[in-house]
């Protein structure tokens, strides 16, 4: 009776999912079509004489610069690759080659801007090794780190005449690229670096056969990402050029995903053998398939471009969310284009780096998990380098807004950035403290767990909700822009949109554990 009436009701939530999309498409295509002419922002494309939106800056450069990305990593992976083979190099000469290599990179990217960058590396790897068996070690990196992530964006990089007029003629061979932006990502690694230094000195605490027993792909005779980055790596491995070999590392260097120093270094001397040749090559058609969708949208459906114009916010209330939630569908699409290439070109190269994006956006129904699955490989470096050393779970409602806070401030000094950040704590809070509830309730009838399940996708449907407000005030409209946000469905007009959109969370959400119990019962039949 139970599994009759779930392939009912799956059904009827599937069919109102393919309703729901079928209406948000041929609206957002009809919306395109008539207001093209006031959007900023398009340019003429390849697709049928559609115009392509390329107003977001991100997306547009990445994807005008594709060709060059592409046959660089292409000569950079077969140069590596034959000096390995033929010259039989392990970790300490890979380090050469690739730190040669990516040098190389970094000085077409930021041409004498590279000072700037070996300069406040070589500072890191002189404090990580003074201070690394002393109690005063968090204290000196973060202090040092942070000092310089605020510092890099306040001078907007520096330039050489502050240091002398003898310096001004390096000003004009700056690069291509703002150093002081790639190096929010250097930063990460130089903390990783010197924690896991840090850590080498106190032993480790990670049970590997433990681990083994519970992980797949540690049982099929390979190495999980888990079991690198908590390994240690013998001390000979912290050397200075492999240290500035995992700070600029090429394939991964502009925008991740995020690797620790263990893995990394591991990996530099035994390359990576979990994705096989035919895995790669599946994974950079997938991407590629990926591609084509994403010209599919910026050359039918404009919705950055009504977004980045302000004229949205003319539009009426059921327009305003189908080019919200289609924005929020772009940026996910557009991180997970750009941070997948530069994966793929690691894994052809040896290095497995965490993936960012494990989850589509739509498959995303607490909070929790919409944060491990977007930018995945950050959360884990928040996770092992400031949740667990902050006091993990037993201080876990005060480390989210240390966490958050650091994050907003890590991806730019902007207040809309920290209202994001404080937005999404608030909504974190109360879905921590109901989680820890629903965990120690246990349903004792049929019934009872009908009322759990519906009760839960209400929740899902609320922090769904909250999700969207947050990121569009984080990425898109700004602090000052909640409030119009809010009251454009606040009115009469935009209540029973607020309620339709209501119920398709509550669908979506339901969906969702459909989704989710189909992968535990394949999971079940598989062990």
């Amino acid at each position: 009776m139970k599994s009759c009436w779930k392939k009912r009701e799956l059904t009827f939530l599937t069919l109102y999912a393919l309703l729901f999309y079928i209406i948000i498409i041929r609206r957002s295509l009809q919306i395109s079509r008539d207001y093209h002419h006031k959007v900023s922002g398009l340019r003429p494309g390849w697709l049928a004489d559609q115009l392509n939106d390329t107003s977001d800056a991100q997306w547009r450069n990445f994807r005008g610069n594709l060709p060059v990305l592409t046959a660089v990593f292409g000569i950079f992976a077969f140069v590596a690759y034959m000096l390995r083979v033929y010259c039989q190099l392990k970790a300490r000469g890979m380090a050469v080659v690739w730190l040669l290599i990516s040098l190389i990179y970094l000085t077409y990217l930021h041409g004498a801007c590279i000072i700037f960058i070996l300069s406040i590396a070589s500072a890191n790897f002189l404090i990580v090794k003074l201070f690394a068996r002393t109690k005063y070690f968090s204290s000196a990196l973060w202090v040092f780190n942070l000092f310089f992530l605020i510092y890099n964006r306040i001078h907007g990089g520096y330039s050489f005449s502050s240091f002398g007029q003898h310096w001004a003629n390096l000003d004009n061979f700056r690069g291509t690229f703002r150093w002081h932006i790639c190096f929010n990502f250097v930063i990460l690694r130089m903390i990783s670096f010197g924690y896991d230094y840090h850590w080498a000195h106190q032993g480790s605490h990670f049970d590997q056969k433990k681990h083994i027993q519970r992980c797949h792909i540690c049982k099929a005779g390979k190495v999980c990402y888990l079991h690198l980055q908590e390994r240690s790596v013998p001390n000979d491995k912290f050397s200075f050029s492999l240290y500035l070999c995992y700070l600029v590392y090429a394939p991964l260097y502009i925008s991740g995903p995020i690797i620790s120093f263990n893995a990394f270094a591991s990996q530099l001397d035994m390359p990576q053998n979990n994705y096989s040749v035919r895995d790669v090559s599946w994974y950079g058609l997938r991407w590629l398939f990926s591609l084509f969708l994403m010209e599919l949208m910026t050359h039918l459906l404009y919705y950055n471009a009504f977004a980045i114009s302000g004229l949205w916010k003319r539009l009426s209330p059921m327009d305003v969310f189908i080019i919200g939630y289609g924005v929020l569908n772009f940026m996910w699409l557009k991180f997970f284009l750009i941070w997948r290439y530069f994966r793929l070109w690691s894994l052809i190269c040896g290095i497995e780096a965490p993936e960012n994006m494990p989850k589509c956006i739509n498959n995303c129904y607490n909070l929790e998990s919409f944060w491990k699955n977007w930018h995945a490989s950050f959360n884990k470096w928040l996770v092992r380098y400031m949740y667990i050393p902050l006091g993990g779970s037993q201080r876990k409602l005060l480390n989210v807004w240390v966490i958050f806070s650091f994050v907003a401030i890590w991806h730019d000094l902007e207040w809309k950035l920290l209202s994001w950040a404080w937005l999404t704590c608030l909504f974190f809070v109360p879905e921590m403290i109901l989680k820890s509830l629903a965990n120690t309730f246990q349903a004792e009838s049929a019934f009872g767990e009908f009322i759990f399940r519906e009760l839960s996708a209400v929740a899902g449907a609320v922090t769904i909700t909250c999700l969207m407000v947050a990121n569009l005030v984080g990425y898109v409209i700004g602090p000052s822009g909640i409030n119009w946000f809010i009251s454009s469905f606040l009115q009469k007009e935009g209540l029973p949109v607020l309620g339709g959109m209501f119920m398709t969370f509550y669908v979506g959400t339901k969906l969702m554990f459909h989704i989710d119990d189909a992968k535990k019962r394949r999971h079940q039949h598989s062990t």
